[in-house]
């Protein structure tokens, strides 16, 4: 692949796939509270949607990298681009909630294969180490970009079309993606390539399903507790077998020893803790908006703008800045200064739509000086050799973090709601109406307008106060995670490897 004349061509082309991988990560936000009602889809299947593609994501990253090695990058590729596009149609015309939690699922096998792959490729293409660095300026551009676009292209979407454009959208990108990489793209697997652990993959995906499972049984409204249980046993097996066989295994997926850094364990946190963290409290305020203020879909993209912008421009002013604080005590800080700002976004409820831009802004920028830190701060304490191991660790961290947010503080927007919910005595239908404020306010089209009327006042109070409790719970996380790490590199003495300059 060295010395391709067309490889601005082929960046082009990997730049407009990787940006629907990221705006798949975001654009559902949005499209929640439509589709929610369109499938009839309970709270757990609600959550199930949004979750299941970033853990499918992240469990099957680890050995996405070693299978391109040996199939090579392109053929991985454009293999990914193929399963994307079909899960695509399928998400866009499921007629049930268990139907697009499979299709989502199928998505996320689909961006595994192809976001290892397309890095990848831009190292391998672009030989002229400038040009390289160009390149994946680009690459990382895009990634940020994607997510970012997520909700104003969602809401833009559902302002004239049917939720299923927001998956129908991807279809045409990846068929012009696909006849272009085929014909661009040259396939070089390597001969020394380390083999692929297909075993271990699974492995680690079925432990972090089933450990989301364990979570979100507890956000029905009357969970099953052997039901739970079985999912606990199958997460502590899997992991424990995963983990095993890795430290036996001569070509691990992941070399478990690497977590003894303080560093690298710290960021790894910092980076599961900040994303999140993010993707929870984004996962509530786009039902907010909706459900309870009653804004259009557009209108709640574009709400969502500042808080995108903020996480851009942090992320090149927290280059500028690294080298200049130290590793520990700028990730502490950039956790610390998080949580304030969740609590001031919270207090700007009640004031201006002004002060909330403000703080939608300032909570962006923390989100990408946290992120940019762990970046900075997982790359810089791997050894040279295990860089691409800490690369794909990296990226998992950021996937995982996302599941397990919604996971977690989805779970905790549930039993606040179910709780609290007060339902008027003359409605028969009371455990559908704890469910969700979707149901609720579905229930309330087919009721006499007094008692739709209370019965959507009590529904949308409750949604309130569960998104002032998701919020507390970002906050308790976040300082928690802060003190860790703060605990974890005062844990073992400094030196040059404990404590590293962010970059070299």
């Amino acid at each position: 692949m060295s010395h391709n004349p067309r490889r601005w061509l082929v960046l082009a082309v990997l730049s407009f796939a990787l940006l629907l991988v990221a705006i798949d990560m975001t654009v559902l936000y949005i499209a929640l509270p439509t589709l929610t009602h369109a499938l009839d889809a309970s709270t757990n299947e609600k959550l199930w949607i949004v979750n299941i593609y970033p853990l499918v994501v992240a469990g099957l990253l680890l050995g996405a990298g070693t299978l391109g090695d040996r199939i090579g990058h392109q053929r991985l590729f454009v293999s990914g681009l193929v399963i994307f596009g079909l899960a695509s149609l399928l998400s866009a015309f499921s007629s049930s909630a268990q139907l697009l939690i499979f299709a989502r699922a199928a998505l996320g096998l689909g961006a595994a294969a192809m976001m290892p792959a397309t890095l990848a490729i831009i190292s391998l293409i672009f030989t002229d180490e400038r040009e390289r660095s160009v390149a994946i300026g680009v690459w990382t551009a895009v990634a940020s970009g994607g997510a970012a676009l997520g909700p104003l292209v969602g809401g833009a979407l559902l302002e004239h079309f049917w939720w299923g454009s927001v998956f129908l959208i991807n279809v045409p990108i990846v068929a012009v993606a696909l006849v272009l990489s085929i014909r661009l793209i040259e396939n070089a697997p390597l001969a020394e390539a380390a083999p692929w652990d297909l075993v271990g993959s699974l492995q680690a995906m079925t432990s972090l399903i089933s450990f989301a499972y364990l979570i979100k049984e507890f956000a029905k409204p009357e969970p099953s507790l052997w039901s739970a249980f079985i999912a606990l046993v199958v997460c502590i097996g899997t992991a424990w077998i995963f983990m095993a066989g890795q430290r036996k295994r001569g070509y691990p997926l992941i070399d478990l020893g690497i977590f003894r850094s303080a560093a690298f364990s710290s960021a790894v946190l910092a980076s599961l803790a900040a994303a999140g963290c993010l993707m929870g409290i984004n996962l509530v305020l786009s039902q907010r908006l909706q459900l309870v203020l009653g804004l259009s879909p557009l209108q709640t993209g574009l709400y969502f703008l500042p808080l995108s912008l903020g996480a851009i421009v942090a992320g090149p002013v927290s280059g500028w800045l690294l080298p200049r604080i130290r590793c520990d005590r700028f990730l502490v800080l950039a956790l610390l200064i998080y949580a304030a700002t969740i609590g001031l976004f919270m207090y700007s409820f009640a004031h201006s739509l002004g002060m909330q831009i403000v703080m939608l802004f300032a909570m962006g920028a923390c989100v990408g000086a946290s992120m940019t830190g762990a970046s900075s701060t997982i790359m810089a304490s791997a050894p040279p050799e295990r860089a691409g191991m800490a690369a794909s660790a990296e990226e998992i961290s950021y996937e995982l973090g996302g599941g397990l947010g919604i996971a977690v503080l989805g779970t905790l927007m549930s039993i606040v709601y179910s709780s609290t919910v007060v339902v008027p005595e003359q409605i028969a239908e009371s455990a559908q109406i704890r469910d969700g404020i979707d149901r609720a306010l579905a229930a309330s089209q087919k009721l006499p307008p007094a008692l739709a009327e209370q019965l959507t006042h009590n529904a949308q109070l409750a949604f309130e106060q569960a998104v002032h409790w998701v919020m507390i719970g970002a906050i308790l996380i976040l300082i928690v995670s802060a003190s860790v790490v703060w605990m974890n590199f005062r844990r073992q003495d400094s030196t040059a490897m404990e404590q590293p300059d962010c970059i070299e």
